[in-house]
């Protein structure tokens, strides 16, 4: 039964008396002190003290009193109406005894997820070193509501505007930079040069002073996977008893869509050599621009990766961990069993998620530049062995010339390099998995075999962001539906002529 009892209690102290009356002292002689709490003769001004309250819940195992009191609230009505809440939370399955803090369950709840791969527990501790723990670690997890996570949004997007302004700042910095640099490399004589030479490393020295301290704004998307990382350590609190809601489920978050894939057509290659901006951060090739990178990287070493990926849309660690046992060119296969996976730029070997084990079928023309490449790779390895030293096996189809395994991020750099080299348009290495989804639909594939291929667990993220249309089938689209509705033009010309005859007369 709720029966709670309220009070009223100060911190005011007074000197602690041993059972003799006498005061007591501490080590380095000062006198003890005691607080008076509800004894304190003060307490008959109204507005001296605050409220406490303190009611009993049901006992718990083996009879143990399970007793709430909390204190601190100016008013009796504010008490009662906190000691309803608590009883409230109580009744719900809350667990309203614990003085348990946010840091110190957030730290326990990712202890316990042993489970999780590599790369999401990495994600997990991120979110709760840098955002979680900084804003509601102090807080009790007892006490935790929808409106402290919304003051920790609140105070995200406070900070990125500090960081959208401190980036605007060093764009003035930069061009600040290059305007001393130019002025002085144009300078004619000595005594031009020096005093601009001053001014230049003046201003180098305040780009590099302004860079300091520089972070990325916290996008939608990643706000949304911070709040799904505290909405899965709540839901876990839930089935505990530790909650009676999951808070984080009940907040509102701002819109973070999938960002769609754009093709590179000439409208938009011209405004990025214009600005320098990216259309949108997903960006594919046409496929004639696609047949140009291949045509130009031929004789790269790495081209069967390139091929590969372009064609048959695998993950960077995918391709990085794809062992020869596990390709089939007789039969025409790949089986992706594999992943290497990068944190804090240290490489594991994990396996990938139950929708990404997949086999995929190869066509002839990738089985021809996969078969190319494994008779380099042998010629590589007897050359090694002979000239210098023991051949690395690997047993991996995309190795260095010593035999040993690449780091995944060498791959982006490499592609990011030769694009940059043929002046291509820019398009990250993971963009040509959407680059092999647009083509495939260019092609007439089913949507739901590109979704196997590319190991996709619904087909609606296949849609939402990999599907990016080629204009030739969205004209070939538009011109479709023009033409299968008949007109008859002749009948709507002699209309016309006869209606410019009647507004003549």
């Amino acid at each position: 039964m709720f029966e709670p009892s309220y009070y009223r209690r100060c911190g005011c102290k007074t000197p602690a008396l041993d059972s003799d009356g006498k005061p007591t002292f501490n080590e380095d002689g000062t006198p003890k002190l005691k607080q008076l709490g509800a004894t304190c003769p003060s307490l008959k001004q109204s507005k001296h003290g605050t409220w406490t309250f303190n009611f009993e819940l049901e006992a718990g195992e083996n009879g143990k009193r399970r007793r709430i009191r909390r204190s601190g609230w100016p008013t009796k009505d504010k008490a009662q109406e906190e000691a309803k809440k608590a009883y409230d939370e109580a009744m719900a399955g809350g667990d309203v005894l614990s003085d348990e803090t946010m840091e110190e369950y957030l730290t326990s709840w990712l202890k316990r997820k042993r489970a999780l791969a590599r790369t999401t527990a990495h994600g997990y501790a991120e979110h709760i070193t840098n955002y979680l723990i900084p804003h509601l670690g102090h807080i009790k997890r007892r006490d935790l509501r929808p409106r402290h996570i919304e003051a920790m949004y609140d105070a995200v997007e406070q900070a990125n505007a500090k960081r959208v302004i401190h980036r605007a700042r060093i764009e003035e910095l930069v061009t600040a930079m290059e305007d001393a640099k130019r002025a002085w490399v144009q300078a004619k004589t000595v005594q031009e040069r020096r005093p601009l030479r001053a001014a230049y490393i003046a201003a180098n020295g305040a780009l590099k002073d302004g860079r300091k301290g520089l972070r990325k704004t916290t996008g939608p998307a990643t706000i949304k996977r911070i709040n799904d990382t505290l909405s899965s350590s709540l839901g876990t609190g839930v089935k505990k008893g530790y909650f009676s809601r999951n808070w984080a489920a009940m907040v509102e978050l701002p819109s973070a869509k999938r960002p769609r894939a754009l093709v590179w057509t000439d409208a938009r290659i011209a405004e990025w050599k214009r600005t320098g901006v990216r259309p949108s951060p997903v960006m594919v090739w046409t496929p004639k621009q696609t047949g140009r990178f291949l045509d130009e990287v031929a004789d790269d070493r790495m081209y069967a990766l390139w091929h590969l990926l372009i064609f048959r849309g695998l993950r960077r660690g995918e391709a990085c961990a794809l062992p020869w046992s596990e390709v089939d060119l007789d039969g025409g296969w790949i089986h992706v069993s594999q992943q290497i996976v990068e944190v804090a730029y240290k490489t594991y070997g994990e396996e990938p998620k139950a929708d990404s084990v997949r086999t995929i079928s190869i066509d002839k023309p990738t089985r021809l530049v996969l078969a190319a490449w494994k008779e380099r790779q042998k010629s590589e390895r007897k050359e090694w062995d002979e000239k210098k030293g023991p051949y690395v096996d690997s047993g991996r189809v995309f190795t260095q010339e010593s035999g040993e395994p690449f780091h995944p991020d060498w791959f982006s750099r490499r592609f990011k390099r030769l694009v940059e080299l043929l002046g291509m348009p820019p398009v990250r290495l993971h963009d040509l998995r959407h680059g092999s989804a647009t083509l495939a639909l260019a092609a007439g594939v089913d949507i739901k075999v590109v979704q196997e291929r590319l190991g996709h667990s619904s087909r609606q993220i296949t849609s939402d962001t990999y599907t990016s249309v080629l204009p030739e089938l969205m004209h070939a689209e538009a011109d479709a539906i023009a033409a299968i509705v008949p007109r008859d033009t002749k009948g709507r010309k002699g209309a016309r002529e006869d209606d410019g005859q009647e507004r003549a007369a």
